[in-house]
């Protein structure tokens, strides 16, 4: 923000398994990555390890036909079933590296001609150890040497017409002997300050921070204020860059302050626009004067919380504000708010709402105004089509648990008006406590082991991707903990799996180019994950600011069913190595998967496209962008024919999309002629609709010749008064 303002499913009858012996290869690895080993050096006989895990394939046939199915033990009842190309693959995860010894396949009549057994101690990097090169189907038992903790099928050549099809997918070997175990749990570390009612000195601790961070936009200060439950008096919470405060009870009611917690904008002259990376958590608030003041702009976050008053979003005196989040909170009064440019509230109960700047959505808000686009800019979703609340740290008694709540399905008010909301709790000690100086070898050993990740706060450089596999897994981080890539790795993957949770990070571009940031589920993932997707809630990705950083594209999601709940993706506008060659990136956010839900989307300034979707049945509700700056001219941003790069692009071939609540805001600064064809672009099809869209131009600088594709009224009429261009339903 500136400081400104396919043929058809058919199968015939499966025929008997036979026993059939085939011919393998086995391929040197000499000089590879995995560790070989003869087979005679295991210390204990060979056991079943892959029934019940986790496993995921290339492509399925149809939801009948999952990876799963394939080592689910259930020998000729279940199965996986490719689509009917060459090319695919079956890979299990065994929870940990394993002395491997041998695989059986049991293959139904589709089976494979000839395929390689590779494997992988991350998921990424993979090794052929074994190929079959004359397969003539039934049940292949072959030999394997080495170690892995990821196994693949990867199938090359259809003995049919069909795809591969797999009866059972059974790996076996022997587990242990890979190294020392890492300990779960632990404590939380120096930056993580641990409050009970009788704690002395509260108010001076959060005012000696709030001096080291209230302008401390770009520093290196990370920190976690948690307040057991109790009852705290006379308390005024300033919190400044790099904070988070929240409350240790299972609900907000657990933890109530008497006081405040308080964002204002003095540091910046009354201006809230740069009042970012901060959250708020867990809490009740009776504020002293009745409102509390939460003067916020991007990635800045208010969860879990109850204030018996009112708030207020705008800075002492009315300054500019540009944008945050509300979820799962109640605030009795109303909500003022005043200079905010656009806001995003989910599943809350609420006393009323003020004003409407530009662009305010709602989606399951008790009391929230009915949608009014374009005057008031107001629009209301009923319910949430599906969500799920972040995980969050809280003290059972006195053991330190991970609340991992449950998924709602078009939900409405908060998880917890009626009792204990619903979902599972998991000791400290299944987490690896990660502190700063942790490496990423040592974060990838802990995941191996199947622990789940608690950042502390903190700045953490990686040398190789952090590889999260398991299904089910959390990452968490405190205090706004920055994960940075050295020498153009991606800083995390995420394999295509179900239930993985990342909450509470900010992953920050290294000056090595990294092709992408955070990838959800490799390309071409295609496993059903709708009963238990895979959840992205307040991570937010920075590119230049801190220093000069680059990638090409931040953020990539591949898997179906995944739902992005509150993030920021941003390329610096302003900071330290910021230009238009210097923090360089094209592309902002890309969705490949299908079935995924965006709600809370921010992301800005992106030399390219910031938003492109290309999965089906896509949806977004709230987005909010503001092209890049910086361009240098009209030629930097041309595209072919087309003046600019959209803000948000559905492509062509997408045949059912839908949206409501967008905004984009141009600013080109470096040259104010620049035109912008259109903020959106979106094929014209019955299945693709967008509600309450608009473009503005900040103060004249550069503007929109219309708002989607060639629909909604140019802004250079309104010159530089900041008035938007407005669409209220496309097509």
């Amino acid at each position: 923000m500136s400081s400104l303002g396919s043929p058809p499913v058919f199968r015939r009858p499966a025929s008997r398994v036979r026993r059939a012996t085939v011919g393998a290869l086995v391929t040197s690895l000499a000089g590879s990555l995995l560790a070989l080993a003869p087979a005679t050096t295991a210390q204990a006989a060979p056991t079943l390890l892959s029934q019940g895990k986790t496993a995921t394939a290339s492509s399925t046939e149809g939801g009948a036909f999952s990876a799963s199915a394939a080592v689910d033990g259930n020998l000729t009842g279940t199965r996986w079933a490719s689509a009917w190309q060459d090319a695919q693959w079956i890979q299990v995860d065994l929870g940990s590296s394993a002395t491997l010894s041998h695989a059986v396949l049991t293959w139904e009549a589709a089976y494979g001609k000839s395929y390689d057994i590779q494997a992988s101690e991350n998921g990424t990097d993979w090794r052929t150890v074994t190929t079959v090169s004359a397969g003539d189907g039934g049940t292949d038992d072959v030999t394997l040497s080495g170690t892995g903790r990821y196994i693949r099928m990867n199938g090359l050549t259809r003995a049919t017409g069909y795809g591969f099809s797999l009866w059972e997918f059974q790996v076996f070997g022997t587990t242990g002997g890979t190294g020392p175990t890492l300990p779960g749990g632990g404590d939380l570390g120096p930056n993580v300050h641990v409050f009970d009612p009788a704690s002395p000195g509260i108010q001076a601790k959060l005012d000696q921070v709030f001096q080291e961070q209230e302008s401390a936009q770009f520093g290196s200060g990370r920190h976690a204020f948690l307040f057991k439950p109790g009852t705290y008096s006379g308390l005024n919470a300033q919190i400044g860059f790099y904070t988070q405060i929240a409350g240790l009870g299972l609900r907000p009611g657990d933890t109530t302050i008497n006081g405040d917690v308080t964002v204002d904008a003095g540091w910046f002259n009354g201006n809230a626009t740069q009042n970012f990376w901060r959250g708020a958590e867990g809490l009740t608030l009776n504020p002293v004067n009745g409102t509390d003041r939460w003067a916020v702009s991007q990635a800045s976050s208010f969860r879990r919380m109850h204030v018996k008053g009112g708030l207020n979003l705008a800075p002492n005196g009315y300054g500019w504000a540009s944008g945050g989040y509300i979820a799962d909170s109640k605030i009795d009064g109303q909500i003022g708010n005043y200079s905010q440019q656009q806001w995003y509230t989910r599943e809350s109960t609420i006393g009323g709402w003020s004003n409407s700047v530009w662009n305010q959505t709602f989606s399951g808000v008790e009391g929230a105004p009915a949608t009014s686009f374009p005057e008031p800019r107001y629009t209301t979703l009923d319910t949430t089509p599906v969500s799920r609340e972040k995980p969050y740290l809280y003290l059972d008694g006195n053991e330190y648990k991970v609340f991992a709540p449950a998924k709602r399905v078009n939900a409405r008010g908060t998880s917890w008006a009626n009792g204990a909301p619903q979902g599972e709790s998991i000791p400290l000690s299944q987490f690896y406590v990660v502190k700063p100086g942790a490496t990423a070898a040592t974060i990838n050993q802990a995941l191996s082991q199947g622990l789940h990740l608690l950042f502390t706060p903190g700045v953490y450089h990686v040398d190789q991707t952090i590889n999260v596999n398991r299904a089910n897994t959390i990452v968490l981080g405190l205090g706004l903990a920055t994960i940075i890539p050295d020498n153009g790795v991606t800083a995390m993957k995420v394999a295509d799996v179900d239930g993985v949770r990342l909450a509470g990070f900010l992953i920050d571009a290294g000056p090595v180019n990294s092709p992408v940031l955070l990838e959800l589920g490799p390309q071409n993932s295609s496993a059903d994950h709708a009963a238990n997707p895979t959840t992205v809630q307040d991570v937010y990705v920075r590119v230049g600011g801190a220093g000069a950083g680059k990638a090409t594209t931040s953020v990539v999601v591949n898997s179906d069913d995944a739902i992005i709940d509150h993030t920021w993706v941003w390329r610096a506008d302003h900071g330290e190595g910021v230009g238009w060659e210097t923090n360089r990136a094209d592309y902002g956010v890309r969705v490949n998967g299908d079935d995924v839900l965006a709600t809370g989307l921010f992301v800005e300034h992106f030399n390219k496209y910031d938003v492109e979707w290309y999965g089906e049945r896509g949806r977004t509700i709230f987005y909010q962008n503001e092209k890049a700056y910086d361009a240098p001219n009209q030629a930097a941003i041309q595209n072919g024919a087309t003046k600019g790069y959209a803000a948000y692009r559905v492509d062509d071939s997408v045949n059912t999309h839908e949206a409501w609540g967008l905004g984009s805001y141009c600013n080109y600064n470096v040259d104010p002629n620049i035109r912008q064809d259109h903020g959106f672009k979106a094929p014209v099809k019955p299945g693709v609709k967008f509600h309450s869209l608009l473009v503005v131009s900040l103060g004249g600088m550069g503007h929109y010749n219309h708002v989607i594709n060639d629909t909604g009224a140019s802004t250079v009429p309104a010159g530089t008064s900041t008035v938007p261009s407005t669409v209220v339903s496309f097509p």
